[in-house]
């Protein structure tokens, strides 16, 4: 097994003492500075701000020295070593995903089963098999150059396609030729949060990009002046005409889209991470301007009042087809006719219901709708003229992804899995109605045996929070089985059934895997959304710890058996949970945390999340968030559980210093003798594109190290 790539450190709260721990662990000493910031009249130390310089030698020094301390733990458990073979004998199966198919020709991923990336195939009607077209595992020996991005141009004769450097958001953009299988000399860089749109006589394609950033500060400089270009084909990137910018605006985002007739480039233009969007237009068929122009002209502003989430379904000539939350907080389908864009002429072609419209495509001059009940997928067809037509059938309670095409197209594909079942890809076929296997999965593990449970927890005030538990059918709810709780709760993303290799290890270990469906999400609508943002956001941490509660009063775990874990903004939830009631819990895992809420804004994309969040700058916000925010909220002398802290050393969305300074805090803070431990990934970012042994041995160490730390067989 290779070196375990982590750190750990030791430090100070928000105050001037050091704390030594009494943990039985031996940490590296965490030099503490003397920086206090005013707040609104609030004098906050920030002790470990050193720790935001990642590149630094002493920085450097530090994660190196803490990578030997969570060694040393981790090394010591006796199922690490088990857990690794285990998992990694799990991954042993062919795993497939379908991309587009364009042209008639079929574009999809695939992994045999331990390749450090999948290889993206293409199958054309006259080929006998499919033909490999990129293999990324070839770009890099250590698998640690993925693709991000893969768009085909309308004719499938070439495909834009992006790839990300050490799980790094930046992404560099090139072109292969489908037909010889070589790269054309296209190549564009300082691309981020944005995919291809190529125009319809595959001439070139839009993207977006930010400004060159200085040297040595592309990981931690703030990502301002998104812009939208247009590249064409054999073109250096030097020549790529700007389409459109906003200086004024310099924290907007661009997403550029091209209608599937090629007569419209569309824009979505978006404030960070807020729902609320504008759509922007120019029409193609007319010729507007060039390099040096003006970059707004033919620029036509459809819909600018920030006012509800549109997104572009599909058009039929000037009537655009949107899925929107405008007075229907769980969607609703409109159409506007850019020709008669008046509100005055809008209408609705699919009402607001009580389940959540999570995704629309138009395939085959039908509306596809995809929504959940319960976070579980159900995909109903409606015709254009709003009459229901049919619901697809799928195999059960799980989560169904894809449905994507073109407007002509008569078939498209979809894959569904769930808790206990990998993604099978089905093939729908929209005359006969049927959905047919394409790929199954077949893995050796034997399913019967469990199940998956929908239970409810009241929240602190009231309100009934879902989890689905996944456990053995003869569980005993004496409150012995370890569990491991999982959320998330924010940004409106909902948390559904989805399956997890590494995790039947836990399964078969007897553990509970259950799944909070946490305000913030968007599993019942805006209003579940708005609930959990803000000044709400209190709600999300007070969900998850009823979710707890729960599982605890039920028989299905109890403290010392119970594990919390999330990653990013879920790991500001296992931040917050753990400060706020230490004594729940057996252990938690917070992986690529938001933690320190006072200046998440500085650093990458940061700013994005301020509709969020909200901004220490601004008074009233920084009330509520410096009343949760995890490395504010440590107390010295606490008895904290074991804690194992997750990051990427080039985490280039949420700043690895987060991680490295809650770390520092927490080993000063902790006034019992579990420990805590830091993991940190080299050549590896937000935790997209890892290659298959780095998540093996990653989840292998957590899985590990919750063994030790719920004492599984004891």
């Amino acid at each position: 097994m290779s070196m375990l790539r982590s750190a750990n450190g030791r430090g100070l709260l928000a105050c001037a003492t050091l704390v030594a721990p009494a943990a039985q662990e031996s940490y590296p000493p965490a030099r503490t500075v003397d920086q206090v910031d005013d707040y609104h009249g609030t004098k906050v130390a920030d002790p470990y701000r050193w720790l935001e310089n990642v590149d630094s030698a002493e920085t450097k020094a530090w994660v190196e020295a803490e990578n030997a301390v969570t060694e040393k733990h981790l090394a010591a458990i006796p199922a690490r070593e088990r857990l690794v073979n285990r998992i990694r004998e799990l991954y042993t199966y062919e795993r497939r995903a379908v991309i587009a198919k364009v042209n008639g020709v079929l574009f999809f991923s695939r992994n045999p089963g331990l390749q450090p990336q999948p290889v993206i195939f293409k199958q054309a009607p006259g080929d006998a098999s499919p033909v490999p077209l990129l293999d990324p595992n070839a770009l890099r020996k250590d698998g640690t150059v993925s693709i991000s991005q893969l768009t085909p141009s309308d004719d499938a004769r070439y495909v834009a396609y992006s790839t990300s450097d050490g799980g790094s958001d930046w992404m560099t953009w090139r072109v292969r030729d489908v037909a010889t299988q070589q790269d054309t000399s296209d190549e564009i860089r300082w691309s981020k949060f944005a995919g291809a749109a190529w125009t319809h006589d595959a001439a070139g394609f839009f993207y977006c990009r930010y400004p060159v950033p200085k040297q040595g500060d592309e990981l931690e400089q703030a990502n301002r002046d998104h812009k939208v270009y247009y590249h064409r084909l054999g073109e250096p990137q030097e020549k790529d005409l700007l389409v459109y910018e906003r200086p004024d605006q310099p924290e907007w985002l661009f997403q550029p889209g091209v209608t599937d007739d090629g007569r419209y480039l569309v824009i979505s233009v978006s404030l960070g991470t807020d729902r609320r969007n504008r759509v922007y237009y120019r029409d193609l068929s007319r010729p507007h301007g060039a390099a040096g122009g003006d970059p707004a002209a033919g620029i036509v502003r459809l819909l600018d009042d920030f006012d509800a989430s549109y997104e572009v379904v599909g058009n039929v000539g000037s009537t655009f087809y949107f899925r929107t939350d405008l007075d229907a907080p769980r969607g609703r389908v409109i159409a506007i006719d850019a020709a008669k864009p008046e509100r005055a002429n809008w209408k609705e072609v699919v009402a607001t219901c009580a389940d959540q419209l999570s995704g629309a495509s138009l395939v085959n001059g039908e509306l596809v709708l995809n929504y959940l009940h319960d976070a579980s997928t159900r995909v109903r067809i409606v015709r254009l003229d709003g009459t229901p037509d049919r619901e697809v059938a799928l195999p059960g309670i799980g989560t169904a992804t894809g449905f994507g095409g073109k407007d002509s197209d008569v078939e498209t594909y979809y894959a569904f899995t769930s808790f206990t079942s990998p993604a099978t890809v089905y093939h729908y076929d929209f005359k006969s109605g049927e959905s047919k296997p394409w790929f199954t999965p077949e893995i050796k593990f034997d399913f019967a045996p469990y199940e998956t449970r929908l239970v409810f927890a009241a929240s602190k005030d009231g309100t009934k929070v879902p989890i689905h538990v996944t456990c053995r059918k003869d569980v005993k709810l004496d409150g012995k089985s370890p569990c491991l709780l999982y959320g998330y709760g924010g940004f409106n993303i909902p948390m559904t059934p989805t399956f997890s290799t590494q995790r039947l290890a836990w399964l078969e270990m007897g553990g509970l895997f259950a799944q909070a469906i946490l305000r913030g999400g968007s599993e019942y609508g805006e209003e579940w959304h708005q609930a959990g943002m803000l000044g709400n956001k209190q709600n999300v941490f007070d969900d998850f710890i009823a979710c707890a509660e729960h599982l605890i009063r039920t028989g299905y775990t109890r403290s010392s058996k119970l594990a919390i874990y999330g990653g990013s903004n879920g790991g500001l939830l296992v931040g917050a949970c753990l400060t706020q009631r230490p004594e729940l819990y057996g252990a938690a895992v917070a992986a690529v945390g938001v933690l320190d809420m006072l200046r998440y804004d500085q650093f990458t994309i940061g700013a994005a999340w301020a509709p969020e969040y909200g901004r220490s700058s601004d008074a009233a916000q920084f009330a509520w968030l410096y009343r949760y925010s995890p490395l504010h909220r440590l107390k010295a002398g606490t008895k904290y559980p074991p804690t194992l802290i997750l990051t990427g050393d080039h985490d280039d969305r949420v700043l690895p210093a987060h991680s490295f300074k809650f770390a520092a805090a927490l080993q000063a803070a902790q006034g019992g003798d579990a420990p805590t431990l830091i993991r940190i990934e080299t050549r590896a970012g937000h935790g997209a594109g890892k290659p298959t042994q780095v998540l093996i041995e990653e989840q292998a160490d957590l899985y590990a190290f919750l063994t030790k730390a719920l004492g599984l067989g004891e």
